[in-house]
């Protein structure tokens, strides 16, 4: 259903409200990452994706140089998580790739960097009280696409969740849906949103994922860049809807 001016705009002053009862934290030590690999197996049993063979709920791309994990705190408690790839033709590595790398290596070899946002999920338990998780949670990609001034951001995802990617990032379908996709042997499709060209429509839309550089700083830039590595950092978009 497509949603009218009004409702979004209620939509939005919602989670701007919300944005204040939230901190993002970049993943950097064994007991926040065995955080996130117990809400990665809750947030999987719950949606019968666990992989075939294994745990791999913490895996070697979560240690990449390009590679970034966050932990998303509502009211101080971890509600969702989300791995962010800064992919580069120098720099290749990213989930979406691995899975269909005809089609990453397509953007990759004609010159575009990318967005790779994998690995997101939430605690089963919150989503029917607290629906917003994803769009708090998928705001960290905007941020990324936006730090690293990047091409595309890619979308790998379960074909029923394209139709929110189509109206909310105005993606569009780069992968027809696969079944059977790597070792979680689940369906899967790729979309791309065109960065540049898109992303300030998804501003003007959904103010919420704006952000300030400092913060994206925060959140992306490297440790030797920053005086201490923040804890939690707090999102300011209230600030910029404000001004």
């Amino acid at each position: 259903m497509t949603q009218t001016v009004g409702a979004v705009s209620a939509y939005t002053t919602k989670l701007l409200k919300l944005l204040d009862r939230v901190e993002y934290r970049r993943i950097d030590n064994l007991e926040d990452m065995e955080d996130v690999a117990r809400l990665r197996r809750k947030a999987y049993i719950e949606a019968d994706i666990l992989p075939v063979e294994g745990d791999m709920l913490i895996d070697e791309l979560d240690f990449d140089p390009q590679a970034y994990v966050f932990g998303v705190y509502f009211d101080e408690r971890l509600v969702s998580t989300v791995r962010i790839h800064h992919v580069t033709p120098a720099h290749r590595v990213s989930s979406s790739g691995k899975i269909f790398p005809d089609a990453v290596n397509g953007f990759l070899d004609a010159g575009m960097t990318l967005i790779d946002p994998v690995r997101l999920a939430a605690d089963p338990d919150l989503l029917e009280e607290l629906p917003a998780i994803p769009y708090l949670t998928l705001r960290i990609a905007t941020m990324a696409t936006d730090y690293f001034k990047v091409d595309q951001c890619l979308s790998l995802i379960k074909p029923q969740h394209a139709a929110f990617y189509r109206r909310v990032f105005r993606s569009k379908q780069i992968v027809a849906p696969t079944s059977n996709c790597d070792a979680y042997k689940i369906d899967l499709t790729l979309l791309a949103a065109h960065v540049p060209v898109e992303l300030p429509k998804v501003y003007q839309r959904y103010p919420f994922f704006r952000s300030q550089p400092f913060e994206q700083r925060m959140m992306f830039a490297p440790p030797e860049e920053l005086s201490t590595l923040p804890l939690t950092i707090r999102p300011t978009a209230r600030y910029l809807q404000a001004a």
